[in-house]
């Protein structure tokens, strides 16, 4: 990039970080000085902000990286992960939701304390931070930092090798991102978070659509007529068992992992407990399942678009990771490349500052605060919350490099190694919610077993089994652990849950309808990228299936209106 371009861009950069800072001060100067207003926004949030920071939160650079990379090195599988997340959040909404806000919780271990006890509140900790730790928020930073060594060659820029570029472009990166968190709460971040994810969104319709123009020698439909015509099998969204994400993974581990991280990841739930009330989180929710159908389209579709410019991995590209930062340099016109690195450093700012912050937050009110066992300030609260932040990020600042050295891409070993701690959550939850005599040792025994068998039959054995699916076997064998000791030494008494709510809980009437037309949609994006639909050429069945579910689909929302506008309520 020439130095005039160059100081363009890093200019219109500032200017765009600087006016989404300074919005956020406005929206969050003097909401922050006790603990609710750092930890939960102060219990105010409406539906957008949730939704803008949910989708921004989950929607990140490793996303635009690993998505489009897996799409360019494979096929439309791997949209498994965000599409199904759909399913997530109505479970979330309706079900997970009004128990967290009628128990006033401000964190999931400490839900996990009302149910089980504090030993397994501190085991959950554990698991949270190890896994941000080691493996989310370094895995944040890397694949930012990627970008932005790709589309602006940051080594020639400074005359180093690839390995200390990466390690500087993870420091800048990180310490200018953390700023957000140490300082603003989690309002801050929640603010930033819907701001960036605007222009996410723009971004994210831009570049497939210049990608199809430049595809179509200059012509937007002809280069939509060669991706849906031509080697259309990158289109196919029902996996085999060779590629990524095996379409029956989706019905045993998928479905698991996708729920830990909608409804029980800390990072992720933190802002609808924040919720101004129960019908807001609700919309919020709801209305982020409604942005991950966006997904295939905005970060799968540029991967299926750099197949057919540059031909397969190894071709052109060294590595499949390198398909999307390869795309928007060649594409993005000089004069929006500052608003695309403000809109690409906003989503890595935003998951790395809600990671910081959710981290913080667990290590102050679930490991500082029960440990020092007295009444402790506010201002003492968040100063240690700011501390914890400071030192988390510096870890995650020595681990992100190491990242480079995957050799599998980005997306899969982020999964892999989620597995540590995502299903025994999960499990735990699941069953703290559906029964009252399973006791607090069948919780700490099913972690345990998780965290060393998954290690073994991931790392040491090898076992030939896609690693969802083993999601799904352990889970199965925490949840019947759990209920042996249920069933062998049950809880004297039934557990009850403390109901203390700060808000109103209220449901939102329509949503059951949103859930089912949101579930519909599901359905109807699989249809589109199966052999029915784009793959080898529409058939006549994809009309006859399409108009069915959605039929189905205004039946159930007109009865549900009618008959079902309270959500699921779980008794105490």
């Amino acid at each position: 990039m020439q130095s005039s371009n160059l100081l363009f861009t890093l200019l219109s950069c500032v200017f765009f970080m600087a006016m989404v800072g300074w919005l956020s001060y406005q929206k969050t100067k003097g909401s922050v000085d006790d603990k609710d207003g750092y930890f939960l926004a102060g219990r105010g949030l409406t539906g957008t902000f949730i939704a803008g920071s949910m989708l921004l939160t989950n929607l990140s650079a490793e996303q635009l990286i690993g998505l489009n990379g897996s799409a360019y090195g494979f096929n439309m599988s791997a949209m498994a992960w965000e599409v199904t997340a759909g399913f997530a959040t109505i479970v979330m909404a309706l079900v997970f939701l009004p128990r967290y806000l009628s128990g006033a919780f401000t964190t999931l271990p400490g839900f996990l304390k009302d149910r089980y006890d504090d030993d397994v509140r501190r085991m959950t900790v554990v698991l949270f931070m190890l896994g941000y730790g080691l493996v989310t928020i370094p895995s944040v930073l890397y694949s930012g930092s990627l970008a932005v060594l790709k589309l602006f060659d940051v080594p020639t820029l400074l005359n180093l090798s690839k390995e200390a570029a990466i390690v500087v472009t993870v420091l800048i990166v990180g310490s200018v991102g953390a700023i957000y968190a140490v300082f603003g709460g989690l309002k801050a971040v929640v603010v930033s978070d819907t701001i960036n994810g605007i222009g996410l969104l723009i971004i994210g319709i831009l570049v497939p659509t210049l990608g199809l123009i430049l595809l179509g020698d200059g012509s937007f439909i002809n280069g939509l007529t060669t991706v849906a015509t031509t080697k259309t099998e990158k289109l196919n969204a029902i996996g085999a068992a060779s590629d990524p994400v095996p379409f029956g993974t989706i019905f045993t581990g998928m479905i698991l992992a996708n729920l830990f991280y909608w409804g029980t990841n800390q990072y992720v739930i933190q802002r609808t407990l924040g919720a101004a009330n129960l019908a807001e989180g609700q919309k919020g929710v709801l209305l982020s399942g409604y942005f991950k159908l966006l997904v295939p389209f905005m970060m799968m579709i540029p991967g299926v678009i750099a197949f057919h410019l540059y031909g397969a991995a190894g071709d052109t590209l060294p590595t499949i990771d390198l398909a999307y930062p390869q795309l928007v340099k060649d594409v993005l016109p000089v004069y929006l490349s500052g608003f695309f690195l403000a809109v690409l450093l906003g989503a890595v700012f935003s998951s790395f500052n809600s990671l910081l912050n959710s981290a913080a937050t667990l290590f102050v009110l679930d490991v500082y605060q029960p440990l020092v066992k007295s009444e402790v300030s506010d201002q003492t609260l968040i100063r240690v919350a700011k501390i914890a932040s400071v030192v988390i990020a510096l870890f995650s600042f020595a681990v992100a490099p190491l990242l480079q050295y995957a050799p599998d891409g980005l997306w899969q070993i982020i999964r892999i190694f989620t597995g540590f701690y995502n299903i025994p959550v999960i499990a735990i939850v699941l069953v703290g919610l559906f029964t009252t005599h399973v006791p607090a040792k069948g919780a700490k025994v099913a972690i345990v077993f998780h965290v060393i068998t998954y290690a073994l039959l991931k790392f040491v054995l090898d076992v030939d089994i896609n690693f969802i699916h083993i999601y799904a076997i352990l889970f199965v064998v925490e949840v019947g652990i759990m209920l042996f000791f249920g069933a062998i030494d049950p809880r004297k008494s039934g557990a009850h849950f403390t109901q203390q709510p700060k808000v109103d809980m209220q449901p939102w009437r329509y949503s059951w309808a949103a859930s089912a037309t949101l579930f519909s949609c599901i359905v109807a994006l699989y249809l589109l990228f199966s052999p029915l639909g784009l793959v080898g050429g529409m058939q006549a069945d994809f009309w006859i299936y399409l108009c069915l579910v959605f039929a189905l689909n205004a039946v159930f929302c007109v009865w549900s209106v009618k008959k079902l506008s309270q959500p699921i309520r779980m008794k105490s």
